[in-house]
């Protein structure tokens, strides 16, 4: 289990290979709150953006993603259903629980690698009281609901 900020900036490497064939810039997750993929950027000088399916990465290193191949991307065609930063982001939006109190804002998602299932929230309530309190971890095993202005979410705070 990591979150998705020791994720992000790591390098894809292709095992037969052994080149690097890029950088992990995203998450791509499904409206039920699953990790559908990972976004890498790839290139020198115009970065072009691609999908690889979770399934398909060979494992998660510390220091590094490993792929089997570099076939196993996909060029981005359309904007996946939800990203963690980038198009239809979820980074920021208000987090509710079933019975209607706010949590906070979104900072970041601790997921299982191998299932994709995204198991905690990082919740913030603004840069003080970070410091004066710490960032919440709020875990959840039901699937969640994102909507247009906020995610509603059963929770066991931590």
């Amino acid at each position: 289990m990591r979150t998705f900020s020791l994720l992000k900036g790591q390098p894809v490497f292709d095992t037969k290979k052994g080149t690097k064939i890029g950088e992990i810039c995203d998450l791509c997750i499904s409206k039920d709150g699953v990790v559908k993929g990972l976004l890498m950027k790839k290139g020198v000088f115009f970065k072009q953006t691609y999908f690889l399916d979770i399934q398909k990465v060979a494992s998660f290193g510390w220091d590094g993603v490993m792929i089997e191949d570099e076939g196993q991307l996909e060029k981005l065609k359309e904007s996946p259903e939800y990203t963690l930063i980038h198009q239809h982001s979820l980074d920021g939006m208000m987090m509710l629980t079933s019975s209607g109190e706010s949590l906070g804002l979104l900072k970041d998602v601790y997921f299982q690698e191998e299932l994709g299932t995204i198991v905690g929230y990082e919740i913030t309530d603004g840069f003080f009281s970070d410091i004066a309190e710490g960032k919440q971890i709020i875990q959840s095993e039901k699937p969640l609901t994102i909507g247009k202005d906020a995610i509603i979410v059963d929770v066991n705070q931590t």
